[in-house]
């Protein structure tokens, strides 16, 4: 696996993460019907939070972001904006940062973690792999869930 880090991001970071959104994304978005080239970079900048974003870096590169967001009553926390700009994909970076992430919400007592993943999006098997189960899906998108190990079902 490469050296990797994270740092907090900063409001600054907006436009080179819009740029690797557009760039991760339009695959899918494609195969989906679904892009717009100034849509899903404004999708980003409407809602980049950059208290709760971190950027991925290795070797000081920018390599990727990652966003962990509580919801509103704080009972779960939401993954999102997760991505790996191609040139560091299949490094196993990606499993290193969500191992990082989950680990830090188990330590902090967050009960669970959602996140919705394009359907037909390779990125699922991660999600899979790393206790994410199917809870709803639609035309475009997979509703994914993760509750912390240990917790009772209720």
């Amino acid at each position: 696996m490469a050296d990797w880090e994270i740092r907090p991001a900063a409001r600054t970071d907006v436009g080179t993460v819009a740029e690797l959104r557009a760039v991760v994304l339009r695959a899918d978005l494609e195969r989906l019907g679904r892009y717009d080239e100034r849509r899903v970079r404004q999708r980003l900048r409407d809602g980049f939070e950059p208290e709760h974003t971190w950027v991925i870096e290795v070797g000081g590169e920018f390599a990727g972001c990652v966003a962990l967001r509580p919801d509103a009553d704080a009972r779960c926390h939401w993954l999102e904006h997760f991505y790996l700009a191609p040139g560091f994909q299949g490094a196993g970076i990606g499993s290193g940062v969500l191992g990082e992430l989950l680990e830090r919400c188990d330590r902090d007592g967050v009960p669970v973690v959602r996140l919705n993943v394009l359907r037909g999006s390779p990125a699922r098997r991660l999600y899979e792999r790393y206790g994410f189960a199917t809870e709803t899906e639609d035309l475009v998108d997979v509703f994914m869930v993760r509750e912390a190990p240990g917790r009772p079902r209720p």
